[in-house]
């Protein structure tokens, strides 16, 4: 007989777009994603109280105080199976960049003799920023030379000749307004409690590099937590709790966190020494939920985004590691790109055109010295200092 407790292995998570704030979004059963852990807290707003009582005991608040609603999603990297369609977990990248998906559908490269230059055999169509996949490398275009030429971030480890594919790819990049999401949390049974985050505002990004499994991380604050057990009509625009969508079969290829590749700084050399690095967001979002008459949030407002990027790896005795040493003394500015994955349809990459590194701390605890670089900002001209892709 059950003991009627809820395995934390039946929870299923869906994610969309809202196209109004704090209107709940529908999603099908393309919009589920793999999640690793949902948390999401709801506290009341407790001014302290200042009258007189005749005792010392707390009295109680009044009803009808404002909440704060917060959440913190975690996943892993899967692959890109459906590649007419952006990932799953695609909305929280959109949510905390704002720039919407943009697809590049493929093309047959040309001739080029240039290695930091992908030609094409007909007009590619690419904008700045956007990814291009070969032999299951990822690049992105820093800028287009002409309508058949690109120029690279950095080189692929074989120049692809002339009539090789070049794959598909989902971009997203910086925008200055930003979106809201629906975050589904479904349970089974079906009469367990079953909850949304409406509202929902990714505050920041964290992506993780070289872990047991890649993991992106979301946090943020939302309009409010809706569940089926003390649903009313209008909670999010809703007439009732919404039903679970049919599930349908769900891809978790999950990649192994140390298959990629990481290019630091402007040269043609790839690194082989990271031993992790952790791109983090950060949007300094706040909501108008202190206004006469309202008593939760009724917009959001992104204020400066910051990008940092932290990373460890072994110092070696060549250039290209002296020279990272040099660009952070000089606080010259150099180019990261990490790239997740290493096969066609299961690669993730994140680019930093113009990141200003700091010195690094010498950590000689281990046998083998490591530097350690901390804090590390991008910057860019605008909305343009980060771009992360899918391909």
């Amino acid at each position: 007989m059950p003991c009627g407790y809820i395995s934390s292995n039946d929870e299923r998570l869906y994610v969309a777009q809202e196209l109004n704030y704090g209107q709940v979004s529908t999603v099908t059963s393309q919009n589920r994603f793999p999640a690793v852990k949902l948390a999401a807290s709801q506290k009341l707003v407790r001014p302290k109280r200042k009258d007189k009582t005749g005792t010392r005991t707390f009295p109680g608040s009044p009803a009808g105080l404002r909440t704060t609603t917060t959440f913190d999603v975690t996943t892993y990297m899967t692959g890109w199976t459906q590649q007419n369609a952006a990932p799953g977990y695609g909305p929280l990248f959109q949510a905390g960049l704002g720039g919407a998906p943009i697809f590049f559908g493929g093309g047959t490269a040309g001739t080029s003799q240039n290695p930091k230059l992908l030609a094409f055999a007909s007009p590619h169509g690419l904008a700045p920023g956007q990814a291009v996949t070969c032999g299951g490398e990822l690049r992105f275009a820093i800028a287009i030379v002409d309508p058949l030429t690109v120029e690279l971030n950095a080189p692929f480890t074989a120049l692809p000749a002339a009539g090789a594919a070049i794959g598909a790819t989902v971009t997203y990049g910086p925008a200055t307004d930003l979106g809201s999401l629906s975050i589904y949390d479904y349970w089974s049974p079906a009469d367990a409690v079953q909850r949304i985050l409406s509202g929902a505002a990714v505050d920041k990004i964290e992506i993780k590099v070289n872990g047991d499994y890649n993991e992106f991380e979301f946090s943020g604050v939302a309009c409010d937590l809706i569940d089926s057990t003390s649903f009313q009509e209008n909670q999010g625009g809703l007439e009732s709790f919404p039903a679970e969508p049919a599930l349908q079969q769900f891809d978790y290829s999950i990649i192994p966190g140390h298959l990629g590749q990481a290019w630091l700084d402007n040269t043609p050399d790839r690194f082989y020494t990271l031993t992790a690095a952790e791109v983090v967001l950060e949007n300094n979002i706040d909501t108008r939920h202190e206004e006469f008459g309202s008593d939760e949030p009724r917009c959001l407002s992104a204020g400066s985004r910051t990008v940092t990027v932290n990373f460890e790896l072994f110092e070696l005795d060549n250039a290209a590691t002296k020279g990272l040493y040099q660009a952070a003394r000089q606080y010259s500015p150099i180019g990261v790109m990490l790239q997740l994955g290493q096969q066609a349809g299961q690669l993730f990459g994140v680019c930093l055109n113009s990141v200003v590194p700091v010195v690094p701390e010498f950590d000689d605890s281990e046998t083998r010295l490591q530097w350690k670089f901390t804090g590390s900002q991008a910057q860019g001209a605008g909305n343009d200092e980060i771009y992360v892709a899918f391909g």
